[in-house]
């Protein structure tokens, strides 16, 4: 889900590991030579979600990496399976007003549009499955970045 940290705590886990970062997102946008909102509006989700799921095929060939995807990415079960086959599959969950403190006014959430609290609440609900297959589960709402980082690298399964 957006505005759980995925980034925030995949950078800490990259550095701490001496991994690569690959944020799905800004592969997206660098593959696509433009931003995910500009994606939206002119070709629409159903393509961003194709594109989404070209982009994860193709970064999950790599090795010593973390990937941050996008909230939405688990929409697809061909993502999901890609992931699981792909890695240990790590889901940040936060409480509903983190999420829309982290994530109101920024600009760049095309899914938000409109009452951004009421949206995240839709979406949290829409999804409230969509996670369950990750291998681990951590509420970043509880944690600061580096004790969400730590009990990851604990519960780290290859």
């Amino acid at each position: 889900m957006m505005g759980t940290g995925k980034s925030t705590v995949g950078k800490w886990l990259a550095q701490q590991l001496e991994y690569d970062l690959v944020d799905l997102d800004e592969a997206l946008v660098e593959h696509e030579g433009c931003s995910i909102a500009s994606i939206f509006t002119n070709q629409g989700e159903a393509y961003f979600r194709q594109a989404e799921t070209a982009i994860l095929r193709k970064v999950l060939t790599g090795t010593k990496q973390i990937v941050a995807t996008g909230g939405g990415v688990v929409l697809k079960d061909e993502n999901c399976m890609l992931m699981q086959q792909g890695g240990w599959v790590v889901s940040l969950t936060a409480e509903v007003e983190d999420i829309v403190s982290r994530v109101q006014g920024d600009g760049v959430r095309p899914l938000l549009a409109g009452n951004a609290e009421e949206r995240i609440r839709t979406i949290l609900e829409e999804r409230k499955n969509a996670y369950l297959f990750a291998d681990y589960t951590v509420n970043t709402s509880l944690y600061s970045v580096e004790q969400v980082g730590s009990m990851i690298l604990a519960n780290y399964r290859v």
